[in-house]
């Protein structure tokens, strides 16, 4: 309500201007009229047209040309100071629009954040709880500890997303420069899924070049394309991770086969806490700090990824970094 009430009074201030310049610029072309017309006059004094016709044509065209050249100077500045206030509007409008923008989004991060953060410190809490009040058996307590510890995972992701998007963004976060291997990278992370996810994953791992960076960069990178696959794929279905190398390119591949990402949608996901879809989308945990984090992670490796529909239905995410080694 307050946005559409600011629209409005930034559109009425704006034609108030335009209004106000059109009226300056026909004030003044009335005023040129009308001194054109005494000078007429003062010329008809002072020569006879019928005695000096030819003096009184040439004065007179003075006369003429100097209106015209009034017209087009006041039409020029007119036009011109219309067109800088059209540019600087458009500018003032559009740098609004995007702050207005930012904030919801960050509006969006910060609930998004704050669910995250509730929702494993009370599976957290409720797992000691029970433990405390109640007699369990040994596989009970085990299966209470490890959600602990899985719930305790996730919140060390999140953290460490928060964390490393502030440093690169910051230029603060020191990169590790070290080769690493394509194959350790993508089976320590579908190991740690596993764990997380039983009979969640399955891979397909061929890749066994190396590639320079820093391993925890690019762990992070493929764990939050795991854990966004993991998140939008039905609950009886699996993530598939591939891992290949093409010609000079080492490629990781995260597969889901769920909904999908609509190709307008695309071009958004990397996008600082953008998050797919709208009530939908609430109903799914997130921040929207995952993709853009990934996205700076690969750039900064020198790499790229790409997105595309999977087959029936669901998403394909390909990390691709140069091989050190091809």
């Amino acid at each position: 309500m307050r946005y559409t009430s600011f629209n409005i009074i930034y559109v009425l201030l704006l034609l108030y201007a335009i209004a106000a310049l059109l009226f300056w610029g026909l004030s003044l072309q009335k005023q040129s009229r009308t001194i054109y017309e005494i000078e007429r006059a003062d010329l008809q004094h002072q020569i006879d047209s019928f005695r000096h016709p030819v003096l009184y044509q040439q004065r007179l065209a003075e006369l003429n040309d100097r209106l015209s050249k009034r017209h087009g100077q006041y039409i020029g500045e007119g036009s011109t100071l219309l067109a800088i206030l059209l540019f600087g509007a458009a500018v003032v409008y559009t740098s609004l629009q995007r702050r207005v923008r930012l904030q919801r989004l960050q509006t969006n991060f910060m609930l998004a954040v704050t669910h995250e953060l509730k929702s494993p410190i009370a599976g957290v809490k409720l797992s000691i709880q029970t433990l405390q009040r109640h007699k369990l058996s040994e596989e009970q307590r085990a299966q209470l500890l490890s959600r602990c510890i899985q719930e305790a995972d996730r919140l060390s992701e999140l953290c460490n997303n928060m964390l490393v998007t502030s440093q690169i963004e910051g230029r603060q976060y020191k990169s590790a420069n070290e080769p690493i291997s394509m194959e350790e990278l993508a089976q320590d992370s579908a190991h740690t899924y596993s764990a997380r996810y039983p009979s969640r994953i399955h891979t397909d791992l061929k890749a066994s070049c190396f590639v320079q960076g820093d391993l925890l960069l690019l762990h992070m990178a493929l764990n939050n394309l795991l854990e966004n696959a993991i998140k939008y794929t039905p609950d009886n279905s699996k993530v598939t991770l591939r891992s290949f190398q093409q010609q000079s390119w080492a490629v990781l591949q995260v597969a889901d086969v769920g909904s999908g990402i609509a190709d307008q949608e695309k071009k958004k996901i990397f996008n600082k806490f953008y998050r797919v879809g709208d009530e939908d989308t609430r109903c799914t945990k997130g921040t929207g700090l995952g993709l853009y984090l990934t996205k700076r992670i690969v750039r900064q490796h020198k790499g790229k990824i790409t997105v595309k529909d999977n087959v029936p239905s669901g998403t394909v995410f390909s990390i691709w970094l140069p091989c050190t080694n091809a």
